[in-house]
């Protein structure tokens, strides 16, 4: 690649807005937020994702003899393996019990953010390789025991094949819209009595409860100070303490109001849940969900029936609701395989993980397979 050089960026505000997004979403693509500057941004501006969290920003640039921006692969030097959603703690302590050093990692995903997506970020085939070698060199050169890349977009997981990476699999369950045009239409594809629960179960979640969807200019401080006392009630149960601060939200209002839609429950005239989702082009991806009051059924209501009837809506073609869970598949949210890359530059290191990712590839898929049969739509005689 004459003339193209390869460098890294210790924080995104090194990089003009317009010159990052011009790679991160060009015309023609869809539009995935969480790649944009101003949701990555964010995250380093808010001390969410910053050396002072595990979060060392090494961002990867490939820069023309112009010095213009032409690709870029979003990466973090990581000091543990929290907010991955791709969990290799067992391989840092094989590693360790050995006597080496898993941290620092090398690590180019997305925090706290367990979506599919882009992740070489150039139009260009070469330039992308260019950046795969270029994060395999900065492994070894610095003597890091493994590079990933999390939930990369198919194009990106095949340009790493023959160049000696490792490849990993798990599952998530998505909604697809089959061309509804109303949430009755997506009932009509399931069996009966799967219908007639689903129904029921939203009967219950709506009784007595006022549920708002927010956009844009509609969206108010008050209604972020009710999200994040959500968002931090469900941090405390589930890590201990909530990834992402108030100041990270409050930057995200200023920047992408228009891209998110927020979800509020109110029960005698106070809010008591919310769940937070993004807007794609062609997807909604609901991100997070809290609650302050215990409710029946009212987390399948904001998070996965609200985000259907969403989508139906808006035409999206799917709804990404994050890792895990497998109380989705009686909502119609069907397994998916999501995928992860690993270079690991020691011989008998890889060998090892090899051999582990090559049982759970096949026990995965497999879960996926038999997961079919849990789905709750009518089967053909």
């Amino acid at each position: 690649m004459t003339g193209i050089r390869f460098r890294t960026l210790s924080s995104l505000s090194d990089v003009e807005k317009s010159a990052w997004d011009a790679v991160a979403n060009p015309p023609g693509d869809a539009y995935d937020p969480f790649l944009s500057w101003d949701f990555l941004q964010a995250l380093e501006e808010s001390g969410s994702a910053t050396t002072q969290t595990g979060w060392q920003s090494v961002h990867l640039i490939a820069e023309d003899e112009a010095g213009a921006l032409v690709g870029a692969l979003p990466g973090y030097a990581k000091s543990h393996s929290y907010g991955e959603y791709v969990f290799d703690h067992a391989w840092a302590d094989a590693w360790e019990r050995a006597g080496g050093r898993y941290y620092p990692k090398l690590l180019s995903a997305v925090p706290f953010t367990p979506v599919t997506g882009r992740r070489l970020l150039s139009p260009d085939a070469s330039i992308r390789e260019g950046l795969v070698k270029a994060a395999m060199s900065i492994t070894e050169q610095n003597g890091l025991p493994v590079w990933s890349m999390n939930f990369p977009a198919a194009d990106d997981r095949e340009m790493t094949e023959g160049l000696g990476l490792l490849h990993r699999v798990d599952r998530q369950y998505i909604w697809e819209n089959a061309g509804y045009q109303t949430y009755d239409d997506f009932l009509g594809d399931l069996a009966s009595r799967k219908r007639k629960a689903l129904k029921k179960e939203r009967a219950a979640a709506n009784a007595d409860i006022e549920i708002v969807g927010l956009t844009g200019d509609d969206l108010r401080p008050e209604h972020w100070d009710v999200f994040f006392a959500c968002y931090q009630d469900t941090g405390v149960r589930k890590w201990g303490a909530p990834y992402l601060n108030r100041a990270f939200f409050d930057l995200i209002h200023q920047r992408m109001a228009d891209r998110v839609w927020l979800v509020l429950a109110k029960q005698d005239g106070r809010y008591i849940a919310a769940a937070l989702n993004f807007i794609g082009s062609d997807a909604l991806y609901g991100r997070y969900w809290g609650r302050l009051a215990d409710t029946p059924f009212l987390h399948f209501e904001l998070c996965y029936h609200q985000a259907i009837d969403f989508a139906i809506e808006h035409g999206l073609s799917r709804v990404e609701a994050g890792a895990q869970g497998e109380h989705k598949l009686a909502r119609g949210y069907r397994p998916r395989a999501v995928h992860s890359v690993h270079y690991i530059p020691d011989e008998g290191f890889r060998r090892a993980v090899a051999d582990y990712l090559d049982y759970e590839r096949g026990a995965v898929l497999a879960d996926i397979e038999a997961q079919q049969a849990e789905l709750p739509f009518k089967t053909s005689s």
